[in-house]
Parts: C-alpha cells; structure tokens; sequence
C-alpha cells in the first residue's frame, strides 16, 4: 500500500509539472514539447525504480509478511529482537504477540535496516513505537572474540537505522541466565532498570515489585538463602554485563556512536547453555567450581515488564504521509503558477505599453507609420475585448490579470487620431463628372426587400435632378448594406437594390439600358463602423455616380434633348 501511494503521489508531480509546463509557464512550442516528454521520462524511470526497489525490499524480507506484521492500529510497542533472539521464538515462529508488545525476530545485524525500512514503508505509522531490544545470553557464547565482533555488528546495524526511523530508535538490553542452583524458586525472577529512574527493581510472579535493598532486607529476615544466591548470581552477572556489553555500547568507536540503553533487564530462568561458556568461565573464575548446566525451557520469557518504560512518540500514517506531500505538491504548484501569471501579465502590459509608447512617437508624417502602430493598437483592444466577453486564458488568471485596465487608455488613443484624407486625384484633360449621389436604403427599400416603396418616388427625382445622361459618361448604381447577416445573403441583396434604382430611372427618364453599370457591394464597403447603430445606417446606401467611358452611352439616329448637344435626347431624330 505505500507503494501505492507513492505511485500516486509521483504521478500527481508529474501531472502538477505537466500542467504548469503547458498551462503557465510563458515557453515556446518547442520548448514546452521538450520539458513535457522530460517530465514523462523522470516520472516513467522513477516509477520503475520505486517498484524495483519495492521488489527488493520484498526479496529481501521474503520471510516476513503481513501475518508477522502488526496491524497499523496497533497501541502497544513494536520490539525489534537482535543478537540471541532465537531462544525467545519458537522454530517456525517469527513474531509473538502479547498484550503490550509485539516482537517480531531480527536473524542478523545485516537484517536489521532493511527490516525497519520494509516496516517504515509498510506500517509508517507504527514508526513512533518501534524500539530495539538486544537479547544476550551469556551461556550461549563461549569465545569472547565472537561475542564482542556480534555486538559490534548489532551497534552498527542500530546507527544505520537512525535515518529510516526518524532518529536512533530506543534500545534496551536484556540479559538472560539459569539461576543458581541453590535457587529454589522455579519461576523467573526479573531484576529492572530504568535510565530515569533511580535503583533496581525486582519482579516475582504473584509478588509485585520491590526495589532491590527491600527484596535483600526481606531475604534476610526470612532467612531464605536462595535469595542470597541469587544477589550474588546478580552481582557476578551486573559485573560481566558492566565489562564486556556496557563497555562496548557506551563507548563511541570511531564512526560507531555510542548506545544508551533506555532501560536494562536481567532474568533468572532457565536457559539452558553450551557446556564452557562464557558465563561458566566467569563463575569458575570466581568460585573455582563452573555451574551446572539447567535444563531449557521451550521458549525463553519475554520482558513485558519493562515496556512501559519505553519512550513513545506520536506516529503518523501512510494517509496522513500521503496528503502532507500532496498538499505540499499543490503548494509548490500554486507558488509557481502564481509566479507564472505574474510573469505573462508584465509581459503583456510590457508589449501594449511598447505599442503604445511606439504610437505617441510617431507624428503622423507620413501618416503610413503611425497607420499602421494604430493597427497594432487596435489589435491589442479587440484582443482583451475577446477575453473580457469568453475569459481571459489560464496563463494569466489567478487573480492576476491585468488587461482589463488597459482597455480605456488604448481606445482613447485609438481615438484622439485620424489619417487626413488623401487628395483627390488630378485628372488632365478629362471634364470631372458630378459629385457621387448616396441615397439611403430603409427610405427606399424595406428591410432585407428590394422593392422600391410606396413613396420613394419623390425622394428619388429631388436627390437625381441633378443626373443626366451623357455621351461618354457612365452611370454607375452600386448597392452596399452593413454586415448584418452573412455576405452571400447581403451581396445579392445589394446588387437587387440597385438594379431597382437602376430600372426606375431608366424607365422614369426613357435612358438607355447602356448608359448605366450596375455593382453590387454587399458589406464589403463601409463608409463608417459597424459596431453602432448610426454607423450601419450610414452603410445601407445605394450611391450613384458618373463615371467618364469614351464608348458609354452612345445611341445612334437619337438628336440631344437640350443645347448642350453631350446630353442624350429621348426624342428620335428627324428623318
């Protein structure tokens, strides 16, 4: 299951990058193609190392599974036993479980780090309770070399943890060895330690605990003497433990640091040793005479009686483990796409402020520079328009968008300048024709109709007075509507609109159909913006002018109708 969650919290990163890379970050194309295959590769290689290490860790822990594990709810103390933990398990056992602890068996010093990190990964909240109990059983060593090279393994194996727990995890050492043979008593009698606490306390069943000048004062007075057997037993086993544990957990050796144990246990049970151990060889060194070997029990008792005196810290779960880093992910990605934002937002008020410093530079003469800088500006407002009506992009929200107070200042600008109208052209020795003649399509034509109506047979002779047919000179009737609708509506329209003018002064005036050319615009034309009402009203127009064409409106055997002989008669010639 932490597999899993680590799975899931790589993918969210990457997912997190993705996003930033593609959605934020002001990159070019390229740019944002090579981070993005980048961030798909480191996540692909880190996810295949995650499971290769998690294979491993199994491999290597393959005698251990969620059976021997305790649950991650468990309240009580998780006991790592190293060094002689084979007497405290049975053959095909790895763990036992009790009320206040659960011991689960370490084989070697090399075993030790992989087993906390397997149970960090796997049991992270169980973290907090893990201690590392150090099982000595002197009668079960008989050369020195070999126990002293066995301890030292076993400290080195406790420093390796201290960085997969979270620092060195508590240790505490209990010794084990058959009572004396004076010893009546065949329950185990267990004499206590603790660092923070002062003297020694001893433990019998059914008798609670008494601090250890009680317990002599109490043999004394009733004369038992196989207490005082086992005071003396005590004293030799406090003496060996002093010169050849303490003196190698306690003293820093080179990178070794030195171990503290939290609390120190002794018990006298029956362990049943190695004939010539080392705990025979310290008695005969004392009293001439080696003990007696005792008979084993099946199982060596566990020290229940000194758990509570193991420091405890508070866990934390693979859950809780899981959202801190999701919500340290999400925290990072808000910083930088914040940052991001702010980014893209100086760049886009840098790049209309060049715009527009750009366009208060230039003068207007000539006017093509300055022409085309209010383009540029113009762009520039229908650009923040268009996202102020659909949002503007992810890249420059988070409550960093600044477009918005931009928009006046550009449209003010847009304004306060107008390119001065060209000149008209100089045209030798060719008459210029009347002014263009614009006349208004509502009052002509109903809407979306190309029907003159009722009523705009006045309006027609008082704006045409003035357009007469003449040898030369073409009648040009264009029609124009607004961009309401779509151009292959409106272009029709228009020239239908103008072939109407078109007919009516054509019959009206008895002109020959080839003095005139009839266009049709659609909304191709406008003489003002379409972005107001008065502007498409101004657009919906039908003009018409003269044109000069040598060959235009030439009509054989027709005599002019006037003393300007140029105009065109409607009276037939005399024959």
């Amino acid at each position: 299951m932490r597999d899993v969650y680590r799975n899931l919290l790589t993918t969210l990163a990457a997912l997190l990058a993705l996003w930033l890379i593609l959605g934020f970050w002001p990159l070019s194309t390229g740019s944002r193609v090579v981070l993005s295959l980048l961030v798909v590769l480191v996540c692909s290689v880190m996810l295949w190392q995650q499971w290769g290490v998690a294979r491993a860790r199994h491999n290597v822990v393959n005698d251990i599974n969620d059976e021997n594990l305790p649950p991650e709810d468990f309240q009580g103390a998780v006991v790592l036993v190293c060094g002689d933990s084979a007497a405290l398990f049975n053959t095909a056992s790895r763990h036992r479980e009790t009320r206040q602890g659960w011991y689960l068996r370490v084989n070697d010093a090399g075993q030790l780090p992989v087993l906390a990190q397997y149970l960090a990964a796997v049991r992270p909240a169980l973290v907090s309770q893990i201690s590392v109990l150090l099982a000595i059983l002197p009668e079960r060593h008989r050369v020195v070399e070999d126990l002293t090279q066995s301890l030292r393994g076993w400290q080195r194996a406790v420093v390796q943890c201290r960085t997969i727990l979270q620092g060195l995890p508590p240790m505490w050492t209990v010794t084990w060895v058959s009572p004396p043979t004076a010893c009546a008593e065949k329950a185990p009698v267990w004499f206590t330690t603790i660092s923070n606490r002062a003297g020694m306390q001893v433990h019998q069943p059914g008798q609670g605990s008494l601090p250890l000048a009680d317990w002599i004062k109490e043999s004394n007075a009733s004369g038992r003497f196989s207490r005082l057997s086992q005071i003396l037993w005590l004293d030799s086993l406090l003496g060996w433990q002093r010169s050849l544990v303490g003196r190698l957990l306690t003293v820093r050796e080179g990178e070794l640091l030195a171990l503290k144990p939290c609390a120190q246990g002794f018990c006298m049970a029956p362990v049943g040793g190695q004939a010539g151990s080392l705990w025979q060889q310290h008695i005969a060194n004392i009293t001439a005479l080696p003990p007696e070997r005792a008979t084993p029990t099946d199982v060596l008792p566990l020290p229940e009686l000194l758990l509570s005196a193991l420091p405890r810290r508070r866990g934390v779960s693979r859950r809780m483990q899981f959202w801190r880093y999701a919500g340290l992910l999400v925290g990072v990605f808000l910083v930088l796409a914040m940052l991001a934002s702010f980014i893209n937002n100086q760049r886009l008020v840098r790049s209309v402020s060049d715009h527009f410093a750009l366009y208060h530079r230039l003068t207007g003469e000539p006017p093509a520079p300055k022409l085309q800088a209010q383009q540029r500006l113009r762009a520039d407002v229908h650009l923040l328009d268009d996202w102020q009506r659909r949002g503007e992009p992810l890249r420059y929200r988070l409550g960093l968008y600044q477009g918005l107070r931009l928009v006046a200042p550009l449209e003010a600008a847009i304004s306060d300048w107008t390119p001065a109208p060209p000149p008209p052209p100089v045209i030798k020795n060719i008459v210029q024709g009347p002014k263009t003649f614009r006349l208004d399509s509502m009052s002509l034509f109903d809407s979306g109709k190309s029907v003159l109506k009722a009523g705009s047979t006045k309006m027609l002779v008082n704006s045409l007075v003035g357009i007469k047919a003449k040898p030369g000179w073409l009648i040009v009737v264009s029609g124009h509507t607004d961009n309401t609708g779509s151009q292959p509506i409106n272009q029709p329209l228009s020239l239908k609109r103008a072939e109407s003018v078109r007919n009516w002064m054509r019959d009206t005036g008895d002109v020959p159909e080839s003095c005139f050319a009839v266009q049709g615009y659609g909304a191709s034309r406008p003489v003002s913006t379409n972005d107001t009402p008065e502007g498409r009203a101004l657009n919906r127009r039908v003009e018409i002018s003269l044109v000069p064409q040598a060959d235009a409106c030439q009509i054989p055997d027709i005599k002019p109708a006037s003393l300007d002989k140029r105009d065109v008669s409607t009276q037939k010639m005399e024959k």
